[in-house]
């Protein structure tokens, strides 16, 4: 008998990309100044993007 393969990354592997990109952007926006806010509007501003893409391009 074969060992069942799992759909983890599958099913888990895009929401868990996002939520480390919208951490990534929450602690570069705490950091400070200059670099760190160019960082943090690209960590929180994907997530955002494609929340909206995702909301309005339903069929």
């Amino acid at each position: 008998m074969k060992p069942r393969q799992t759909n983890f990354w599958k099913v888990f592997g895009v929401p868990t990309a996002i939520a480390v990109l919208s951490a990534g952007g929450l602690f570069a926006a705490l950091l400070g100044d200059g670099v760190w806010d160019s960082l943090s509007w690209v960590g929180l501003g994907i997530p955002a993007f494609l929340a909206l893409r995702g909301l309005l391009l339903r069929r």
